[in-house]
């Protein structure tokens, strides 16, 4: 913190403070800090202090979204774009998934249990409801349809 600074708390402190309630990308961080209008050089200084110690992980981050929403019954299409769009790179985004241990199909025909139960689509409308609740959860076609045992003349 600079003598001529409007802030109580470094940059470092804030960083420290914000990684403290939850772990966040390294692209999150920052914008976090530049909206509170520290000086560019003091939030590089904190970001690179933070990546040393190893208290900002990217890859550590993505495997945590991952696993939390599995559990929370989101699909891969979805879980890529929430990494996409929280800053997480293309190539950490493609090692989780590579390490992530899950069959799409399977973990889709869960969330559609999950959701609908046992009971068949009787009519159009309920099909397109279904498919259209999963591909929200984001899922791709081939396991909606896996999911709902749809066939592909239906």
């Amino acid at each position: 913190m600079t003598k001529n600074s409007p802030h109580k708390v470094s940059a470092k402190q804030a960083a420290i403070g914000y990684l403290s309630r939850r772990d966040h990308a390294e692209v999150e961080l920052r914008i976090k800090l530049q909206g509170k209008h520290y000086a560019q050089d003091e939030i590089d200084s904190a970001i690179a202090d933070c990546l040393e110690r190893g208290w900002l992980n990217d890859h550590r981050y993505a495997l945590l979204i991952v696993r939390n929403s599995i559990a929370k019954g989101l699909g891969e299409l979805r879980l890529q774009a929430e990494l996409r769009n929280k800053g997480v790179s293309e190539a950490i985004i493609n090692k989780v998934f590579d390490e992530c241990d899950v069959d799409w199909f399977e973990h889709a025909k869960d969330v559609a249990l999950r959701k609908f139960g046992i009971s068949d689509a009787d009519t159009l409308k309920e099909k397109a409801r279904r498919y259209r609740f999963m591909e929200y959860r984001g899922f791709d076609s081939d396991q909606i349809s896996y999911a709902l045992d749809i066939s592909d003349d239906e």
